[in-house]
């Protein structure tokens, strides 16, 4: 049975006096295990909160090493972690802070392979990941293991946060991400944080509102956010609550299920094969500019993408593209990139079937695997 050693009951103090927490609530967080994937923007304020409530056994799963570009958000780590193992320095700051939970690092890629695995050890998982194909992983693995899912996601000044796959009172399951996106949108249609930016106290907000559900899971107490998607903007502190309904068609949990184990979701999230375009490697465009080939080089990232690092071309941001396609000649060679080069096949791909473009070509790589060209 769990209790609360004399150091426990003064360092919680203040939560054991709120009646809805109380010793029962503090020794349901003391007893949970809780996973957490990612401790990165949103991670950090997770983590620290979850380990401060005194939540007793949190896995934290990150593959990723610190680099200089985190600590602009990622408040669990300070300039002295750089290059350190992110589950590793994160399971530190944690048990430095409370040293009557356990931490454990798992530094490792959170997969199709052992997903399940992980996910079947601990009684809730919080997602804190910053791509739609772990977020459809962890999704389908808690659903398959019967395991609630906080998820939360973030994108430049708005965030999101919901309770997936919860245990609901008749025994029945709450809805989860596939009843609120069914698919997930095309590559590059949204930039990452790296492309698109993000402010850099949004992800304290949001990561401190996915504790809070968390917490008031484990405990017991509230009403949290089952069947309900909380958006936050916070460029004009403005917010909102959706509905989220179970979905027929949800391949897990739909009238008739297809889903019963874990796919390939780079794949999945990939969708159908796009039409190639005609590539233009880095170092066959170094030597055009040597030999001073004529051409028109186009940029499709965003304005403050090109503001930080440029190669000297028009900036066409790729919404706005198809718009512009007037300003293209169509007697020259026309060289299109972004950063990895997917937003500029997209590009190009547009340019093609829409206004019959055939002078086009995708920078491979981008300005990323330009800038690696040997100097």
């Amino acid at each position: 049975m769990t209790t609360l050693n004399a150091a426990e009951l003064e360092r919680y103090s203040r939560h054991l006096i709120l009646p809805e927490v109380g010793l029962e609530g503090q020794t349901k967080l003391k007893a949970a295990r809780v996973l957490v994937i990612g401790s990165g923007g949103l991670g950090s304020p997770l983590l620290l909160y979850l380990a401060a409530a005194g939540v007793g056994h949190i896995g934290v799963v990150d593959f990723d090493r610190i680099e200089d570009t985190n600590l602009q958000r990622q408040v669990l780590f300070d300039s002295r972690d750089i290059g350190r193992p992110k589950a590793e320095a994160a399971a530190a700051r944690l048990r430095a802070l409370n040293p009557h939970i356990h931490v454990e690092p798992l530094c490792e890629r959170f997969t199709s392979a052992n997903a399940r695995a992980l996910v079947r050890s601990y009684d809730l998982v919080a997602d804190g990941t910053d791509n739609f194909a772990t977020r459809y992983l962890v999704n389908d693995a808690c659903v398959l293991e019967g395991k609630p899912n906080v998820y939360a996601s973030i994108y430049r000044f708005e965030g999101q946060v919901s309770v997936f796959n919860a245990l609901l009172p008749d025994g029945t399951r709450g809805p989860n991400y596939r009843d609120l996106f069914p698919s997930p949108p095309p590559p590059g249609l949204v930039p990452s944080c790296a492309e698109g930016g993000v402010l850099g106290v949004l992800p304290g907000i949001v990561g401190s509102l996915q504790a809070l559900e968390v917490i008031k899971i484990l405990a017991g107490i509230g009403e949290p956010l089952i069947g309900r998607l909380y958006l936050f903007n916070a460029a004009d502190f403005t917010s909102r609550t959706l509905r989220v309904r179970p979905r027929p068609d949800n391949p897990l949990t739909g009238t008739s299920p297809t889903l019963t184990e874990l796919i390939d979701y780079a794949a999945f999230c990939a969708g159908p094969p796009e039409r190639p375009v005609r590539e233009l490697s880095p170092a066959e465009y170094l030597r055009w500019q040597k030999e001073g080939r004529p051409h028109v080089l186009i940029d499709v990232r965003e304005p403050q993408e090109f503001a930080t690092d440029h190669l000297g071309g028009t900036l066409i941001p790729l919404a706005t593209v198809l718009e512009k396609a007037h300003t293209l000649p169509r007697d020259a060679d026309v060289v299109v990139h972004c950063k990895g080069g997917i937003r500029s096949a997209r590009a190009i791909r547009d340019l093609e079937t829409v206004h019959g473009f055939t002078n086009l070509y995708n920078l491979t790589g981008g300005i990323v695997a330009y800038r690696a060209l040997p100097a």
